[in-house]
């Protein structure tokens, strides 16, 4: 299968992505000569045309569009949306998790699609309580720990 991210996938996630997601191509609009800027009405079709079969975007908006959501379904593309609300190392890595965990899934599922698909990734929770659990060995001490201070 053939992915395009869009423009607002950061450009780290296409190189972790390339490293696990294998037998799939995944081209970063980046990298395409004059396709920066290219508007979603016209980056369907577009995308198309050039042998894409899915994009890849984090824009949650965009199904809220009226002529971006016709120029998605015209394409006959599928369209693969993860969430990235978070900014620096802990948004990236959000968006990295969340994708490397959803996206395997989701290409399989497409593979074996009769038609256009809509997918959204669903993210992990950032928070610290939901994503760590913290053990303080002095106040609850685990078993068989053995405790330096006595």
């Amino acid at each position: 299968m053939r992915l395009l991210l869009d423009e607002n996938v950061p450009k780290p996630l296409q190189q972790a992505l390339t490293a696990f997601v294998l037998n799939h191509e995944i081209v970063h609009l980046l990298d395409l000569h004059g396709w920066s800027g290219t508007r979603d009405e016209s980056l369907y079709p577009r995308a198309a045309a050039e042998g894409f079969h899915a994009v890849v975007t984090n824009d949650g908006r965009q199904m809220q569009r009226p002529r971006e959501v016709a120029a998605i379904a015209a394409s006959g593309l599928h369209r693969i949306e993860y969430p990235h609300r978070h900014q620096g190392l802990a948004g990236m890595g959000i968006a990295i998790a969340t994708v490397a965990a959803g996206l395997p899934g989701a290409l399989a599922l497409l593979q074996e699609a009769d038609g256009q698909r809509l997918i959204a990734l669903r993210s992990i929770d950032p928070t610290s309580k939901a994503r760590l659990h913290v053990i303080d060995p002095l106040a609850n001490p685990p078993k068989f720990w053995v405790s330096s201070a006595g």
